[in-house]
């Protein structure tokens, strides 16, 4: 297409506008397509000709079919813990009237602050060999095995607690919006409180509760900080499974296998989520909606088993991140045997962050990772869904979006494997560089991953603008480049900044994608602390990862703050 096609198309197109759209094509083509394309090529076309010796292969690896097995069973799982356990949270802190329900939500929301690698590590230190859970229960029962926490259901148990936190967000947002007016009238027709939530509350939640049911399917199937720290060798998954093929040239073609199986099992589960969501809708309506109010448990018996459980679940959910802060502040000797003492407790874990190199390299190295990477996606993101909102009604526009939403329905294990394969030779489409085991393919993973969320941010901000806005700065003589920076784009900059923040933490303690693609004299925080969770790993390593954590979940608290706490507050 040339440029005055583009004319007759768009309007007037001036050559730093085109150079932007060719830019963007480029990036689709080279990082969104290409490389998983190529992976196609590497299973089924390795030598040039169809073969299905990479399936055979599979087929007949034992490994391979046990990590599968393995995967789908724990998805399963976690499809019903995880529902039980964050509906009950949610009922627990939106719905019931619970003493404490205040402090039970700021244990229940610690989910928030830390995730993936984080998580399993700190599980590992509270419940693992040496853990003080493991020592207490041991003086108990001194005939126990001490290395109990480990296999199916120390990562059931561990994903279990980590995985709801999109049902305290999403479906905790999805409760307050419940008419109470619905309830009453249930009421006044003589329902019974469990009554009304069974056929009153649950049914307006349920397009919620699928939705989440189907992310945490996904989540299962594609584990790998859980299984890779706790799993043992008796319960592997699809994930660390295809990580462990990848590290040998003779096995890569079955890692590519298992992350395309992985891609397509999560293709076809976001296609039926899709067609479930467009079969119907499930709300409460009324003409003035009432705010919910919180129901009284008359039933004495029910009412302490209800709190019970609260209390219960609450003391799962703080023990992992109370350990993990009391003991950054002790010194190696406690943090070895999982014993305190008044002389235990030192500063120096936290100096040495900022005294030793080799402790804060990690550090410093995530920082910069996470800061090129959520700005790189966040600009991209930025002028595509200008883009969008410009010229929201031509085809290009709509193979531009959905070119974008590429990564939504790929596993970023897949979206490693593509990029490792495609990169590890010089390629003309990025100037004959190799980018596998450089920095710009960790960057480039990084925004890869994120846009499809960056995306649907940034475009729903766009979207609210008043087009009047930009008619009356092109009436004025601006021009488009000067209506974006000094019109639109101060509007739309603070939710904008919210996703880059978003982003930056999520990116801070990466594993699951990172593990693939780092360099390793250039390791990240999310390396650091699996390799910390290893029998060989040194005192002082464990050490600095009780102090890594503590920072990444003061910097995610601050940043859930300013995102959410401080918006509610404002509006």
């Amino acid at each position: 297409m040339n440029v005055q096609t583009l004319k007759n198309k768009f309007g007037s197109v001036n050559y730093g506008q085109l150079l932007l759209y060719v830019f963007i094509a480029w990036f689709i083509i080279a990082f969104l397509i290409f490389p998983n394309l190529n992976v196609y090529h590497e299973i089924f076309f390795k030598n040039g000709s169809f073969s299905l010796d990479a399936v055979e292969k599979l087929l007949s690896s034992k490994r391979a079919m046990n990590s599968l097995t393995n995967s789908f069973i724990l998805a399963v799982s976690l499809m019903i813990t995880v529902n039980v356990v964050g509906i009950t949270l949610v009922l627990l802190t939106e719905y019931f009237d619970i003493k404490g329900a205040k402090i039970l939500k700021l244990g229940f929301f610690t989910t928030l602050l830390y995730h993936g690698v984080v998580v399993a590590s700190s599980y590992k230190f509270a419940y693992g060999e040496n853990g003080l859970v493991t020592n207490v229960l041991a003086s108990l029962f001194p005939s126990m095995d001490r290395g109990w926490f480990h296999g199916y259901w120390a990562v059931l148990f561990v994903m279990t607690f980590a995985c709801t936190s999109n049902h305290i967000l999403f479906l905790g947002n999805a409760i307050r919006k419940i008419d109470y007016q619905t309830v009453e009238a249930a009421r006044g027709m003589g329902a019974g409180a469990f009554y009304i939530l069974w056929r009153v509350v649950l049914p307006v939640l349920k397009p919620t509760i699928f939705a989440l049911t189907i992310l945490t399917f996904l989540t299962g199937l594609g584990a790998m900080s859980a299984p890779l720290i706790l799993g043992g060798p008796e319960f592997q998954t699809i994930a660390p499974m295809i990580l462990t093929f990848s590290k040998s040239q003779t096995s890569k073609d079955l890692a590519a296998l298992l992350a395309l199986v992985l891609g397509l099992a999560t293709i076809i589960l976001l296609t039926i989520m899709i067609q479930f969501e467009k079969r119907g809708n499930y709300m409460s309506v009324s003409k003035v909606k009432s705010a919910l109010v919180k129901q009284k448990i008359n039933n004495k018996f029910a009412n302490v088993v209800v709190h019970i459980i609260g209390y219960v679940l609450f003391l799962i959910y703080i023990t992992p991140v109370a350990l993990i802060l009391l003991f950054s502040f002790t010194d190696a000797r406690s943090i070895s045997t999982s014993t305190i003492t008044w002389d235990s407790f030192t500063l120096e874990n936290y100096a040495r962050l900022f005294t030793s190199m080799s402790a804060l390299k990690p550090y410093l190295v995530s920082v910069l990772y996470a800061a090129a990477g959520s700005i790189g996606v966040v600009a991209l993101a930025l002028y595509a869904s200008r883009i969008l909102h410009k010229y929201k009604n031509s085809k290009l526009a709509l193979a531009l979006e959905y070119s974008l939403l590429i990564p939504w329905i790929l596993p970023s294990t897949l979206i490693a494997i593509g990029l490792v394969i495609a990169f590890n030779i010089p390629r003309l489409i990025v100037g004959n560089a190799v980018l596998t085991g450089t920095h710009w393919i960790v960057i480039l993973g990084y925004v890869i991953i994120h846009i499809p969320f960056t995306m649907r941010m940034v475009k729903a901000s766009f979207f609210s603008l008043d087009n009047n806005l930009e008619d009356a700065a092109r009436n004025m003589g601006a021009r488009p480049f000067y209506t974006f920076r000094r019109v639109l784009l101060p509007i739309v900059l603070p939710s904008t900044l919210a996703v880059l923040a978003l982003n930056f933490i999520k990116i801070l303690d990466d594993y699951d994608l990172t593990v693939f693609l780092y360099h390793p004299v250039y390791q990240t925080l999310g390396v650091v602390i699996k390799n910390s969770t290893d029998a060989e790993a040194g005192i002082i390593a464990r050490a600095m990862t009780l102090v890594y954590s503590v920072v990444l979940m003061v910097m995610s608290g601050i940043t859930m703050y300013f995102v959410y706490g401080r918006g509610s507050k404002e509006k």
